[in-house]
């Protein structure tokens, strides 16, 4: 599978959740969200074909209203299956 796959972890503004909710969980490149606890409100798992499509997902994430902070890691390879 040549699609780029990545993790991004999500910090929001508390009274914003929903909001930002709403927002990131209809971007087509987010296959699946996740509420957390600790430092990172949000998990969004992105899914894409293209560096251009990962990128402006990325963008669109990021310029959510509430959207305090993100950080993504690139999923690289599968160490055990």
């Amino acid at each position: 599978d040549d699609r780029i796959h990545a993790v991004m972890m999500i910090s929001v503004e508390g009274p914003r959740a929903r909001q930002v909710i709403r927002a990131v969980r209809h971007l087509p490149e987010i296959t699946a969200l996740q509420t957390t606890n600790g430092k990172w409100d949000l998990i969004g798992w992105i899914e894409s074909a293209t560096l251009a499509e990962f990128d402006r997902a990325l963008r669109e994430v990021r310029e959510v209203q509430g959207v305090l902070n993100s950080e993504t890691c690139l999923l690289l390879d599968v160490a055990k299956s």
